[in-house]
């Protein structure tokens, strides 16, 4: 278990590449535009779904009379 752990703290320290703090400014503010995109997506899917349904609803309902 220490050579485990002895190995990992080695690679992370002389073998991985960390991104510079402008990249990872970049890469934040892409994630969040993407996230931002992809929530409107998300919520326009949902108003238009749940107008097709309360038109359905509304004509199935007004056939039961």
């Amino acid at each position: 278990m220490f050579k485990y752990v002895k190995e990992s703290y080695n690679e992370l320290v002389n073998k991985v590449t960390w991104p510079t703090f402008p990249q990872l400014q970049s890469s934040t503010v892409v994630v969040m535009v993407a996230s931002v995109i992809f929530a409107v997506v998300v919520l326009a899917m949902d108003v238009t779904f749940e107008n097709v349904m309360a038109g359905i609803y509304k004509t199935l309902g007004g056939l039961g009379r």
